[in-house]
Order: C-alpha cells, then structure tokens, then sequence
C-alpha cells in the first residue's frame, strides 16, 4: 500500500507519463494512486511557467496553447518537473511552528521557545530528573494542560540540539553544570559504550575466600529474589578518584529506597562493617532481612554485621553485577553527583551523604508506577503499623 506522500520515484513517473500525453487516470493507475492524488499534485507543484522548472520538466503534448487553443486546458497546459514539485513539497512540509522546547530556523535565533514549560522541565534536570521522569510527571501534574506535557524524547532531543556550538555555554548555565561536567544526561556520552567482558573462566581461577562459603546468592530466600516483601538490600562500594576513597551504597530492592555511608578513614572490612550497622540500625528491624553484596574482602566481617543487626549477607558470583541490578543502576546515578574522575569521597560528610540520598529517594521511578521511593516505603510502613 502507498504512502500518504507521493516519493521522488513517483513525481518522477508522473513526469514520464505527463509528457507523454497520459491523462490523470491513467497516471494515477500507472503509479498505483489515486487520480485525486495525481489531479492535486500537478496542481500544487507544476511549473507556472518552464523556467520555473529550472529548464526541464514535461509538458503535455496536447495542451492548449495560442498556435492551438482547441487543446486540452487546465492543469493539462503547465510544466510538471519532478526535481521543482519535490522541492515545492519539501518547502511546504517544513514545520514552521516552533517546538514546545526547542525553536528552528525561523526563530530568528532564540535558543528556546518562550514558554512556562521549559523553565519547569529546566528545574527537574537541574534536580538530576531523567527526561523519562520528567515526562511522567509532567503528564501527572498538569493532566488537563497539554501545552505543559512534553514526551521524554523531546526532552532528549532539546537538550542534544542545545549541547552544539554557542549554545552550549548557554545551556550549562541554566542547568547549573559545574566546570568539567559536558551533560545533563546521566551517561554524560553522545552513545553507549559497549559493556566490558570477562571470560568466566578467570572467576574458577580466583583464590577462594572463606566467608563466602554456605552463603552464595542460590541460598538467599525466595522472597529476596521476587521483590515482593521489604527489606532485602544490594550493597557496594563507589569508589572515588584514583582509587583514595569510597563510600557505601544501599539499595533496597523492592521500593529503590536508597541510603549512603561515609567512609573517611579506610574501607577495610571493620570500618565497612560499623558504618553498615550504623545505617541498619536507622531502620526497623523487619526491614533488615538480607543484604547482598559481591565477593570483595571489606566483607570479610560480615558476622559482627549480621550479629549486630540480624540481618544475613549473601554473595554475588564473580563478574555478576546484574545479580545486584538495583545498586549497580544507583551507582549509575550516583555519577551524576560525584564523577569517577575528580571526585574525593573525604570531603563529604556523612550528612552531604544524607542530602544525595533524599534527592535520589525523590526521584519518581518508572518501575515503581511513577512513585518515589521514599512514597513506595513510607505505604509500607504505613501499611504494616495500620
């Protein structure tokens, strides 16, 4: 079935078939359209005069003319060029309106549209909001104002068409981008880079650690691993500049809800073990069931971390992350905050620490149906105490 729009190769039919003294019926059942098809598109795109076609084009054979007016009139008297009714088209398609977020060639050089929707889809990046979050709440929060509800795609495309040239400098300033930082998009690069690949075998040929033992990820409880029921954590370590410093991330698996530990002096396995039980203490001891962690040695402890606060410590296979999907995404995120290349975990304490988590827990979540996950745990804190 053809397309809406009449293609080069069919202007070009038309053109063939116009010069040789075919009738708009037979055109349109040469090239497979409709004769109204063939009618409005000599009569849109033919040529006034044969100049206008840039010295080609068809003219049909039987036309009107002063030395015959007994000829066929109408649109059968015109030029019809191919190469001239497709530039017509191309000019009449352009989109002469601006975009909800970014302008075009007819903006006379704004770098946005004047509007209240950019200045609000401005401050959720600045917040470190996703388009696709971004676009979610939008539909929420102004359900019956579509002028204020944009797609995440556009989003995108805003921020890509602002990133070139003189507008770039523009952009980091309203973003509030701090020097060194070339995005707003959380992978800070123009395409993906391909993820690295370790043969397993490597893993068979690491040493063996004894506190691993009786405690792989197979013998974790069956409720971990549905996400149905809270309190089942993923943990690990970021890791700042030169490798010099760290810190701890928490992340529970059903609700994203997310905590952060300072670590200021060392991460051998007793100062990651206290600051651990420092942030399970802060919970409810039904929400302290499992964590999950890899095979490195600052869990070498982990006894006096589930002594202290009752809950077990299971261990991912080697090269595994996806085992720990949840925190390997929030480590991601958390790149925003702290880039791997400049960043000293020392010069943050442990309430800056606090901060990046409440505004990560403020994030709505697709998997969450567009929930926080500071809402998804306090329904179920409120759920359970009801």
């Amino acid at each position: 079935m053809p397309g809406r729009r009449l293609t080069a190769a069919e202007r070009a039919q038309i053109e063939v078939l116009f010069g040789a003294g075919r009738s708009f019926p037979q055109i349109a059942e040469a090239i497979g359209r409709d004769r109204s098809t063939v009618w409005r598109e000599v009569r849109r795109n033919h040529s006034y005069r044969r100049s206008d076609a840039g010295g080609g084009g068809a003219r049909y054979p039987g036309r009107a003319t002063t030395a015959c007016p007994g000829g066929l009139g109408g649109l059968y008297r015109w030029t019809y060029s191919h190469v001239a009714a497709q530039r017509k088209a191309d000019e009449r398609a352009r989109r002469h309106r601006p975009g909800k977020l970014i302008g075009n060639s007819g903006n006379k050089g704004r770098a946005w549209c004047q509007g209240r929707l950019w200045p609000v889809v401005r401050d959720l990046l600045v917040r470190r909001w996703s388009p696709q979050q971004i676009a979610a709440h939008l539909r929420a929060a102004y359900p019956d104002q579509p002028e204020m509800r944009v797609s995440h795609e556009t989003i995108y495309q805003a921020i890509y068409y602002q990133a070139r040239g003189r507008m770039r400098a523009e952009l980091a300033r309203q973003l509030q981008l701090r020097p060194g930082e070339g995005s707003v998009l959380r992978s800070g690069r123009a395409a993906r880079r391909p993820p690295s690949r370790l043969a397993r075998a490597e893993s068979a040929a690491r040493s063996r650690r004894p506190w691993i033992q009786g405690l792989h990820i197979s013998a974790r409880p069956a409720q971990a691993a549905d996400r149905a029921v809270p309190g089942h954590w993923e943990g690990d370590l970021v890791i700042g500049a030169r490798g010099s410093s760290a810190i701890i991330t928490l992340v529970e698996r059903t609700t994203r809800f997310v905590m952060l530990g300072a670590l200021p002096h060392s991460r051998v396995s007793e100062q990651v073990t206290g600051v651990l039980t420092t942030l399970m203490r802060r919970l409810p001891a039904e929400l302290a069931a499992t964590l999950t962690w890899d095979q490195e040695s600052e869990m070498a402890q982990h006894a006096d971390f589930t002594l202290a606060t009752g809950c077990r410590v299971y261990f991912c296979d080697p090269h595994a992350p996806w085992q720990r999907g949840s925190n390997e995404n929030t480590n991601g995120l958390l790149r925003q905050y702290f880039p791997r290349s400049s960043t000293d975990f020392r010069n943050y304490t442990q309430h800056d620490l606090d901060e990046v988590a409440r505004q990560l827990n403020g994030r709505p979540r697709q998997t969450l149906n567009w929930k926080t996950p500071a809402q998804a745990l306090n329904e179920y804190l409120v759920a359970t105490t009801a």
